[in-house]
């Protein structure tokens, strides 16, 4: 595709009138190489991309972003709210808050555009919050923090260990059926990257490709697309911790 020809298919909308020295710049890296790469789906990219511009607090990417995602039908509006509360967990929730907004308007949106009437929100059950035995969550959550990171659950020895990762994160989020584990990743090597955060960093990149959920090639699509939206120089770290991973296979 034509860089014009793939915005208006990651963007769903037609591309704006080249103006300045940025807008070309965009156009011709952005769509024409970086989106146009053959290594992820538009999908996946998507993932990586909407981490990135909530983080950056960027309200009109993130308008941008979320609409193109519903409207394409590449993200249905139940994994857009998937997505935005994995982003919660671990970008945080008020940055979240500006995501689950962007969704509400953008849906509504999308609706009006097309004459459609917007279907109203049903409540959601209490059923989907997993299991109600306090004891057996914990367990599901060592089971999930040892599936996903490949390393022996924290003892529960603490509130952020105890009630947050094993309980929450590992024993709930996680274990939502709304996205799968690759697309969770996604999410969250985008979030722990654009946050600092050195040692989740390392944890997340090395347990993705360690699982296999992403391959070598793969990893360095999300560093790229990363990078795009995010800074190279964020991305330096997420590729340092591919690379010590890479060093350390047998």
């Amino acid at each position: 595709m034509t860089p014009d020809e793939l915005y208006r298919t990651v963007m769903a909308v037609d591309p704006p009138v080249v103006a300045t020295p940025f807008d070309a710049a965009t156009r011709q890296f952005l769509f024409g190489e970086v989106w146009n790469r053959p290594g992820l789906s538009i999908r996946d990219r998507r993932l990586v991309t909407i981490a990135c511009v909530a983080g950056a607090d960027a309200t009109k990417p993130i308008d941008d972003q979320v609409y193109a995602a519903l409207a394409s039908g590449d993200l249905t509006l139940d994994e857009m709210n998937e997505v935005t509360l994995h982003f919660a967990v671990y970008c945080g929730w008020p940055k979240a808050s500006a995501l689950e907004w962007s969704v509400l308007v953008q849906w509504n949106r999308i609706h009006e555009e097309r004459g459609e009437e917007v279907p109203p929100p049903a409540a959601r059950p209490n059923a989907e919050l997993g299991v109600t035995d306090l004891d057996e969550r914990i367990r599901l959550g060592q089971d999930e923090f040892e599936a996903v990171n490949l390393l022996p659950p924290p003892p529960p020895i603490s509130p952020y260990f105890h009630a947050g990762i094993l309980n929450f994160v590992f024993g709930h989020v996680w274990r939502r059926p709304g996205l799968d584990r690759r697309d969770r990743r996604l999410v969250t090597i985008a979030c722990v990257g654009l946050s600092d955060a050195q040692t989740p960093i390392d944890s997340h990149v090395g347990s993705a490709l360690g699982s296999g959920d992403l391959t070598w090639d793969e990893m360095q699509e999300v560093i790229l697309q990363f990078s795009a939206y995010y800074g190279v120089a964020k991305g330096e770290a997420l590729q340092a911790a591919a690379q010590r991973w890479r060093a350390s296979q047998p």
